[in-house]
């Protein structure tokens, strides 16, 4: 058993697949087969599971696995190690963060950050998917959800608020809503899937309630939901760090308070693989947004 073969087995099980690591590893598929067959015949034993879409490792397998997992990891560090002597801080962080509160919150931090550290490169994805962070080779995903994946590191950032509000101006001509089954019927602005009848959860108290919702704007982008909801199209539902300073301002108006409303989740989540060695600019950057979102 080689080292290359070994660390070959961590990246084909962290991809998933074989199609996935062979194109991580630029490789062929079927040149990621062969090795991985040589593997498993110098040991003697099967180490993945293999079915038309994924990979998964045989108990022998996660064993070597974590084996190594950690030597990549300790090679990373030395590697780093070596690269960074005498230099300021340097390296390289792919962050995903989602496109209304990485554009409207996080934004300023990346900025900040990148004036700390500006040896340290930000690659960063606006998007709202949850996917797995193998994909796209993310470092760091930060997400809204109830309740985060269990197969990945997860540090609770705080809670999100949900707000109905709309503008004075739409306030006046036609008033807010005072009961949850009004929202039904008002023109509605906000970030569900388009097509699909939005499921939006009410708390009120211990109590539960759940009602379906049709909006009549919808968009992912959301400085334009803040928009639409100061043109008065309609009444907005809506985080509320989208519409808190125009709140404050009078401008906009809010509704049904004694609600906790939820459309994806309450509660946002740093997020990284559990085994994946972390630079010294990933850390970094982690204790940075730990430390910002503890001071909101």
């Amino acid at each position: 058993m080689d080292l290359t073969s070994l660390t070959l087995l961590v990246d084909i099980l962290d991809a998933g697949n074989l199609s996935q690591a062979a194109r991580k590893l630029k490789m062929t598929r079927a040149n990621v087969s062969y090795h991985l067959n040589q593997l498993e015949r110098s040991v003697g034993v099967q180490l993945v599971r293999r079915t038309t879409r994924r990979v998964e490792a045989t108990e022998v397998g996660l064993r070597l696995y974590q084996h190594g997992r950690s030597i990549q990891n300790e090679l990373l560090a030395a590697r780093e190690t070596v690269s960074t002597l005498g230099q300021s801080l340097q390296g390289r962080v792919r962050l995903s963060v989602p496109s209304g509160y990485g554009q409207m919150v996080m934004a300023d931090w990346l900025i900040d950050f990148k004036r700390l550290y500006p040896g340290i490169v930000l690659d960063v994805l606006f998007e709202n998917r949850v996917d797995d962070l193998i994909r796209d080779e993310v470092d760091i995903a930060i997400r809204v959800m109830p309740e985060p994946p269990q197969t990945l590191v997860a540090r609770e950032l705080g809670p999100v608020h949900y707000l109905i509000c709309a503008s004075r101006a739409y306030a006046q001509a036609h008033g807010l809503p005072t009961q949850l089954e009004q929202l039904r019927t008002a023109p509605l602005i906000t970030s569900g899937v388009m097509g699909r009848q939005l499921r939006v959860s009410a708390y009120l108290g211990q109590e539960r309630h759940e009602v379906e919702l049709e909006p009549t704007l919808i968009s992912e982008h959301f400085p334009f939901l803040r928009q639409a909801i100061l043109a008065g199209l309609g009444v907005g539902l809506v985080p509320d760090y989208v519409v808190q300073d125009a709140v404050k301002t009078g401008e906009v108006l809010t509704a049904l308070h004694e609600y906790r409303l939820s459309i994806f989740g309450t509660q946002l989540f740093m997020l990284y693989m559990p085994n994946r060695h972390q630079t010294l600019a990933a850390r970094t950057f982690i204790d940075f947004i730990l430390a910002r979102a503890s001071s909101i």
